[in-house]
């Protein structure tokens, strides 16, 4: 009886889903062919690990589903005011900034603050014990591995690499030597301190020598920065940064906890990988 409703349950998903059908069943919810298409093409990750990536995500609503865990669009809005005044910009700009410097749409972007917020929501809801704050010792650790996150230049040596198609910039980045049509280039020093934190933060996390991600350019097209130099360097005290090491470290072991949890979760779940693209 069970495998007949099984073979009900697919052939029904297989028939009402035009948009590929029925890649993976979580708990009996599917994850679509689309869906897998679509993880692959955002995050440049094989079909298999894509999969990974949405069953895991998958677990998570329905364990919040399943713990009454929701997200107010109020709760959005004021971690997204949060987010712009950490930033020193206003909504409007902060907004701008998120979709030229990481490509997200405000809708994009409200969706994995909601994702980010269920996120703590569920680690409150599953964690045995309140986590302690960290000790200074953890901290002057952290800081001593993660140097590069505490300095910053005075500004940046770059060159831009600019062109309408996605497809041309990656094929120039893997072979900066070649030539390749259509790829537009500008030389420029970007002053740290006059250009919003998160580009600031993008660039700074650039090695020198290397190219940045392919980003949108705000203008219907996509650019890579190439890091050439950073100049006069400077790294921050330890104690004028120590609420960011601790919510760092505090990030890093909640996410320790929740990746452990939802690891088991899967051991015990039912999940059918049906096919992938």
């Amino acid at each position: 009886m069970r495998s007949l409703t099984l073979s009900t349950l697919l052939a029904t998903f297989l028939w009402s889903t035009p948009i590929g059908g029925v890649a993976v069943l979580v708990k009996n919810t599917p994850i679509t062919l689309f869906e897998v298409q679509q993880e692959i093409k955002q995050s440049g990750a094989s079909a298999t690990q894509s999969a990974d990536n949405l069953i895991r995500k998958k677990l998570e609503q329905l364990e919040a589903s399943e713990k009454k865990i929701t997200v107010s669009s109020h709760e959005i809005n004021e971690e997204l005011g949060r987010m712009a005044a950490q930033n020193n910009l206003s909504m409007e700009q902060f907004l701008n900034a998120m979709q030229t410097v990481r490509g997200l749409s405000e809708k994009d972007l409200k969706a994995k603050v909601e994702e980010s917020i269920k996120g703590q929501k569920l680690y409150s809801a599953i964690a045995f014990s309140k986590m302690g704050q960290p000790s200074a010792e953890e901290e002057n650790e952290y800081y001593q591995l993660h140097l590069d996150e505490f300095s910053r230049p005075e500004s940046f040596d770059v060159t831009t690499y600019i062109s309408a198609s996605r497809e041309a910039l990656a094929i120039q980045i893997g072979d900066p030597m070649r030539h390749v049509e259509n790829i537009q280039t500008k030389e420029e020093n970007i002053p740290f301190g006059k250009i919003n934190p998160q580009l600031a933060q993008l660039l700074n996390k650039i090695p020198e020598g290397s190219f940045s991600a392919i980003l949108p350019n705000g203008q219907n097209g996509f650019m890579s920065f190439y890091m050439r130099d950073k100049i006069n360097v400077v790294t921050e005290n330890v104690d004028a940064v120590r609420p960011q090491i601790a919510n760092a470290i505090l990030g890093e072991k909640r996410n320790q906890v929740l990746n452990d949890y939802f690891t088991r979760l899967r051991l015990s779940a039912d999940i059918k990988i049906l096919r992938l693209p």
